[in-house]
């Protein structure tokens, strides 16, 4: 699985940035730009939302993937959750084989 910092580096070089160009785009001093690329941040341990939001913007980027690459759940996501807290029950019990059956199956018929 891709990790947060790896993804913000792809995009990063993508767009032909250096850290030191791109830190002052998202508001972040590029010393905190290394340490969110390597996965090194301290206390926080991942990028705020807020900054993930910046990136996606800057970088223009999926903002969705980002945060989740980062561990925060979307809003969108989490509405989602909040309506429906039984049905996302039972998809986190299912184990990564059901799971990738049940999209496979919901993909097919989607189509």
């Amino acid at each position: 699985m891709e990790k947060f910092g790896d993804r913000i580096r792809e995009l990063r070089m993508a767009k032909g940035y250096s850290l030191r160009q791109l830190a002052p785009l998202v508001g972040v001093g590029f010393s905190y730009l290394s340490k969110v690329e390597n996965n090194k941040l301290d206390f926080e341990g991942t990028a705020s939302e807020s900054l993930i939001h910046r990136l996606a913007d800057v970088l223009e980027a999926d903002e969705e993937e980002l945060l989740l690459l980062a561990h925060h759940v979307p809003k969108r996501i989490a509405d989602r959750i909040i309506e429906q807290p039984s049905v996302f029950r039972t998809l986190a019990s299912l184990d990564a084989n059901e799971l990738e059956r049940m999209a496979s199956q919901y993909s097919k018929a989607a189509k």
